[in-house]
């Protein structure tokens, strides 16, 4: 390991994000306008990728092509998903395409274009250390490229460091080795497409969209009277195969309103919620349900029967190597009930989390932690620090114990990116509108409440007020 080199300047950058997923992405590309604003962003990849295992074709975002790195905050920015369209002579294509919600291999490219139209973003640049550096009054934020290390000083830093795959326990010790391309997260599914594809028999695990279009993908392997290709097992731990919510008011828990009244529920109901509300964003949307559906349908034509199984309300409680294959122990939940599986590859599409990453070890002792080891985010996504530390932490998708279901959505992404720029500049260099929902989330401001004795108290009766803005949830801070 070579020593740091000196800083890329004297003075400390205005802003250093780590990690350059969508989240980040969007903060650089609402950054870039800003007069005076100096702003790095570090990734270690050698270049923009989004989620390169699940980018099969025919994939959709499960949000509308608006919900792009800036127009939510923005539209007026260069860096919008239709300018990217003016940019590659694909306006009226798209228009005449008539589409909502655009191929996930098409976001990826679009993400890709604005990442290389950025001074700011710079890949290929692992941070190894971020640490406080109370001489300079300011972080430092030591990286290497191509074994040279940098140090670089930041007055703020903003954490996008992404999510890590989940696993089941029971599979975590099969995913190594001569395993690893039988028994895998949905995150590297592709990479072994065409493997599985040859497979006798294919157990996905996970009721999500990536265990749904993961699953689907299987049985169009499968010839048109479903023979060939692998047997399709599909498990889940969740009562049903269930759709996303895709209502117009559901939808609504994915504005800034439901933000600000989540934030100010108790933890244990935050909680609470957070595992209740699980189809706001562990659903699958309601055409890939019905494409695997049909899938299965046109095997039964002639009298066939379908190479599948769907066992939703499933547990996987062990899992081992027999042979060529793996026998899974389940537990159906509701009847309490285990039984045994035979298969020749797993497919866990389970999901993702935040974790802590091990570049901020230095800065351990200087978060203040809450007391699940996990990052306590105020409204402008400030992470809480020992007051020692006069610079300022943000974080982007670790913040659903504190935000609620909204964390990991693209579509509050540019919104929570101009809300740490705002936090940044230390002035509202987006302004953004005090209510955004239709839905007022708990109870309205102005409501009567009733005293001890369960009287309704003064202004008992009292109509709320006409204008929208007058009963908001709560605003910005």
């Amino acid at each position: 390991m070579t020593a740091p080199t000196p800083a890329d300047h004297d003075s400390p950058y205005d802003l250093v994000g780590i990690g350059i997923g969508p989240f980040n992405l969007s903060l650089a590309a609402l950054a870039d306008p800003v007069p005076g604003f100096r702003s790095l962003f570090l990734d270690s990849r050698p270049g923009f990728s989004w989620h390169p295992g699940m980018l099969m074709e025919g994939t959709t975002l499960q949000v509308p092509f608006l919900a792009d790195l800036v127009t939510m905050a923005d539209p007026t920015s260069r860096w919008s998903y239709l300018n990217y369209l003016r940019h590659h002579d694909r306006m009226f294509r798209f228009f005449f395409s008539e589409r909502f919600h655009i191929p996930r291999r098409e976001y990826d490219d679009y993400c890709r274009w604005v990442a290389e139209g950025l001074d700011s973003c710079r890949f290929g640049a692992e941070v190894v250390a971020l640490e406080w550096d109370e001489r300079a009054d300011a972080f430092a934020v030591v990286h290497r490229s191509e074994g040279t290390e940098t140090r670089v000083l930041a007055r703020q830093v903003v954490l996008g460091v992404g999510t890590d795959p989940v696993v089941p326990a029971a599979l975590r010790g099969l995913m190594t080795g001569a395993h690893a391309d039988r028994v895998m997260h949905s995150a590297d599914y592709r990479t072994h497409r065409a493997r599985l594809a040859a497979a006798d028999d294919v157990t996905v695990i996970g009721s999500g969209q990536s265990g749904a279009e993961v699953a689907l993908d299987l049985l169009r392997h499968q010839d048109g009277e479903g023979q060939g290709g692998p047997f399709v097992r599909w498990l889940a731990r969740t009562t049903a195969f269930a759709p996303m919510e895709y209502s117009k008011i559901g939808l609504e828990h994915f504005t800034p309103d439901y933000i600000h009244y989540f934030r100010g529920l108790p933890e244990a109901t935050r909680e609470r919620l957070v595992r209740e509300q699980w189809q706001l964003y562990k659903g699958v949307s309601g055409d890939t349900l019905g494409e695997i559906y049909d899938e299965l349908y046109e095997r039964t034509i002639g009298g066939g029967d379908p190479r599948a199984a769907l066992h939703p309300g499933v547990e996987l409680i062990g899992a081992v190597a027999d042979g060529d294959g793996y026998v899974l122990t389940c537990r159906s939940q509701q009847q309490d009930e285990p039984f045994e599986v035979r298969t020749s590859a797993v497919v866990s599409a389970t999901g993702y989390c935040a974790s802590r990453p091990a570049f901020l070890k230095p800065l351990t002792d200087l978060v203040d932690w809450d007391d699940k080891g996990r990052y306590q985010v105020d409204g402008d996504y400030r992470v809480a620090l020992d007051p020692r530390v006069t610079g300022t932490l943000y974080v982007q998708n670790a913040e659903m114990h504190t935000h609620g279901v909204g964390a990991p959505d693209l579509t509050l992404g540019a919104w929570r990116s101009a809300t740490i720029l705002n936090a940044a500049t230390g002035r509202d260099v987006l302004p953004m509108a005090a209510r955004q929902a239709f839905t007022t989330f708990g109870t309205p401001p102005d409501a009567a409440r009733p005293d001890a004795s369960g009287a309704a108290g003064p202004g008992a009766g009292a109509q709320l007020p006409a204008d929208p803005a007058a009963t908001s949830s709560g605003g910005p801070r």
